[in-house]
């Protein structure tokens, strides 16, 4: 068997007798010589760069992407034999860590006391004596009401984070529940949810149910101090709404890693929206556990037993 190993990423999978592991660059289509390959892993990976060799490649049995989230890969037009296998679990720590980081640099206005510092500014409105619960606004985590709308692997990760640091958590799924020992509720109670919600942290895949899941009138439900952070897809926000709801204060802050168009175009309202901190896509882009993953997959199609994270087709 020819396996596909991506070079924007260090891998050494453990490789069972009779492997062949070949190098290829991810930013490229797969070189002809290798269209013979049956296992592909992908990681960074252009999409235009996978639909050239969707069709191209006879003997491929399975595509492991290293990405949460599939939709690349699912994009592509790989054949309906060909599994699937997506990356959940290998993006819970990282991510976690910069949707904190999002979240409390909303709550400690981090941007406003950059913008002081910019001006040679000593910004004594953010420091001194402050009260713990202001009126009209939050500003720590101690009794907040965060939900977490996508309460998967990451969101489920996070959570205890940010229970740890005195906020009361909630998942958003599709059906209600508890997982992780906290309380989900149905995606049909959001609106309710999210007119009690002072920290909306956002997770949810690129599916076509969640292009602009977080609307107008979702935006609407939210109250005047709450702030919102997106580390899921940047598809799931309706990014004129959001302006809109910024610029009107109708919503306290927002901070997005993601956009719906990436990079994001020089003449994007978002640039100039109040009170929106933009991160570069940048709170992925690290696998954690990517060799053991491969091999392990690698070994069950070898052994004509389960994958672990088959994408349904």
């Amino acid at each position: 068997m020819k396996l596909l190993l991506p070079d924007s990423v260090p891998l050494a999978p453990a490789l069972p007798e009779g492997v062949e592991a070949v190098r290829y660059d991810a930013a490229a289509p797969v070189p002809e010589e290798h269209l013979d390959a049956e296992a592909l892993v992908v990681w960074g990976n252009r999409p235009g760069d996978l639909r050239a060799v969707a069709d191209r490649m006879p003997r491929l049995r399975w595509v492991q992407t290293l990405a949460a989230g599939p939709d690349v890969v699912l994009g592509a037009g790989f054949p309906d034999d060909v599994v699937v296998t997506s990356g959940v679990g290998l993006h819970d720590r990282p991510v976690t860590e910069h949707a904190l980081a999002l979240v409390l640099a909303l709550l400690r206005r981090l941007p406003e006391a950059i913008a002081a510092q910019a001006e040679h500014r000593w910004a004594a409105e953010l420091g001194g004596l402050q009260p713990l619960h202001p009126e009209g606004a939050v500003t720590t985590l101690l009794g907040a009401r965060v939900l977490v709308w996508g309460f998967g692997n990451i969101g489920q990760n996070m959570a205890p984070l940010l229970h740890a640091l005195g906020a009361e958590v909630r998942g958003v799924g599709r059906s209600a529940g508890e997982r992780a020992g906290f309380p989900v509720v149905a995606e049909d109670r959001l609106d309710a949810e999210l007119r009690q919600t002072d920290v909306l942290v956002m997770i949810l895949p690129a599916t076509e149910a969640t292009t602009h899941a977080l609307d107008a009138a979702r935006l609407a439900e939210l109250p005047r101090h709450a702030l919102v952070v997106n580390v899921g897809r940047g598809t799931t926000v309706d990014e004129p709404a959001l302006v809109a709801a910024l610029t009107e204060g109708r919503i306290a802050g927002a901070a997005l890693d993601v956009t719906e168009v990436e990079p994001l175009p020089g003449d994007s309202p978002l640039w100039d929206a109040p009170n929106l901190l933009l991160t570069p896509h940048a709170a992925g882009g690290r696998p954690v556990g990517a060799d053991e993953l491969v091999g392990a997959n690698l070994a069950a199609l070898l052994a004509g037993g389960e994958l672990r994270n088959v994408v349904p087709r």
